[in-house]
């Protein structure tokens, strides 16, 4: 237990050196800052690999699982790799949520910052929950691997004019019901006081949406990890360095969204490929370099791809300098 609890306290201080010191006043994040900020988390998740590779070869930590090293560090990777993709398409939703409650640039590092500590919470139980009903009940497997089939079928065939709308969803109405909810910012508070009530500010809708919406993405991330291992420590680390990398990386994608025109079809190859692997463990493993390289391929073919059509139709990225 010991090991978890020095991983845990590791990131309160990452995230306390984060908010409390490099980020402590509000200012706009900078498309060269959030570019530091994105290379630096990302590094982070990467190296961590290194740490996996010394916990698991002197059994230091877990272990539980009887993972090799070099098995429990590439599980670790496919699985960084899978949750950083998936989260790419969280940023989508995050910046139409900012967009619709027009929530300044200046502001929107807090609004993160603490959506995504609470993302932390709710992500590590999600992933005890589902951790333990795979490891029970084997059938839950197949469930999970359709569930992820359908989602990256829905993904593949919705349209453009399907985008989530945050002022017609039910957390957004639901939330106008309980509290009073003012049109206007007050800095970086998300409640203001007026005649002993207590109002909701725009800030404060954004946030508990983007947490909503965390949890949603969870139900399709979750799944898609345990298609890679049923390790909880591998499966909690790997998501928490993605989530830590999602602030930054929202910053650095929000500009350039156009330039992943077909970013979707690879996340809807992945989610299939990790949809079918759940189906058929109880009866074929696939081995993790095979789980490795589809990611990889797909990544980079959508990549290549969007970067042509970017060519071809003119776009160019708006960047913050």
């Amino acid at each position: 237990m010991w090991i978890w609890f020095l991983f845990i306290s590791l990131i309160g201080v990452l995230l306390a050196l984060d908010l409390g010191v490099f980020n402590k006043g509000s200012h706009e994040i900078s498309y060269k800052e959030a570019t530091r900020w994105t290379i630096l988390w990302t590094s982070v998740g990467l190296l961590f690999t290194f740490v996996i590779l010394i916990i698991y070869k002197y059994q230091v930590g877990p272990g539980a699982s009887g993972n090799a090293p070099w098995q429990a560090c590439m599980e670790y990777l496919t699985g960084y790799v899978i949750e950083l993709t998936l989260s790419v398409d969280n940023i989508f939703v995050i910046a139409l949520i900012f967009k619709s409650f027009r929530i300044p640039k200046k502001n929107q590092h807090r609004v993160l910052f603490w959506g995504i500590l609470g993302a932390l919470v709710f992500r590590g139980l999600m992933i005890v929950f589902g951790v333990y009903l795979i490891s029970k009940f084997s059938w839950t497997s197949y469930v999970f691997g359709i569930f992820l089939i359908l989602t990256a079928l829905k993904m593949a065939f919705s349209k453009e004019e399907d985008k989530f709308d945050p002022r017609n969803s039910f957390i957004y109405r639901s939330i106008r019901k309980i509290l009073p909810v003012s049109s206007h910012l007050n800095g970086e508070n998300f409640f203001i006081k007026k005649r002993n009530i207590v109002i909701a500010t725009p800030l404060f809708l954004a946030l508990v949406l983007i947490e909503f919406t965390d949890i949603l993405f969870a139900l399709d991330s979750i799944p898609a990890i345990l298609g890679i291992t049923r390790d909880p420590f591998l499966v909690f680390t790997s998501n928490i360095f993605a989530i830590l990398g999602l602030r930054s990386m929202y910053f650095f994608i929000a500009n350039m969204l156009d330039s992943f025109h077909y970013l979707k079809h690879s996340l809807t190859v992945i989610l299939i490929y990790v949809g079918v692997k759940l189906i058929l463990e109880n009866h074929f493993h696939l081995n993790i370099g095979i789980s490795l390289s589809v990611i990889f391929f797909s990544l980079l073919v959508g990549i290549l791809l969007s970067l042509k059509y970017k060519e071809s139709h003119g776009i160019h990225d708006l960047k913050n300098n």
